[in-house]
């Protein structure tokens, strides 16, 4: 095959440092947005964002040029000296060091984004943690409770 065709799509959670609720409703769309243009200048697209207080859900697509570790190092950096440069109150603002990434394929992407959408409904059952554990269960994912959160 002369060509190369890619559906590259994943579901990438990640919390504040400690889980700091530092993103607040006034501020969330701002920071979205932000993410958005860097996922862009990356070569993909940001499908959804959504999230809580203490983390953020983000739908990606991604070509076939940029693996998730680079796009989630630039991501992460960038944002964060966005949000000090931008908003002087929250110079504490920091990210996780690490994230959870999961595929996502066009049959379940209508579902994704509703997940996404819902975070703060879904969160009055069920807490960050366990919403992790129950990726990275459901992922089939190996990990020691001791190094997952920071």
């Amino acid at each position: 095959m002369p060509q190369t065709f890619t559906s590259l799509h994943y579901h990438i959670v990640f919390s504040t440092k400690h889980r700091e609720p530092i993103i607040t409703p006034d501020f969330q769309p701002r920071l979205y947005e932000y993410l958005g243009g860097i996922v862009r200048s990356q070569g993909g697209e940001l499908v959804a964002a959504g999230g809580m207080p203490d983390h953020i859900h983000i739908l990606v697509r991604l070509n076939q040029q940029h693996a998730v570790a680079d796009v989630m190092r630039v991501l992460k950096a960038n944002s964060s000296g966005w949000v000090h440069e931008t908003f002087a109150a929250r110079n504490s603002f920091a990210w996780q060091t690490g994230y959870g990434a999961f595929t996502a394929g066009l049959s379940t992407m209508s579902r994704v984004k509703a997940y996404i959408a819902n975070q703060a409904e879904h969160h009055k059952r069920v807490t960050f943690q366990d919403e992790l554990r129950s990726f990275l269960k459901k992922h089939e994912i190996e990990y020691d409770e001791r190094y997952l959160w920071d």
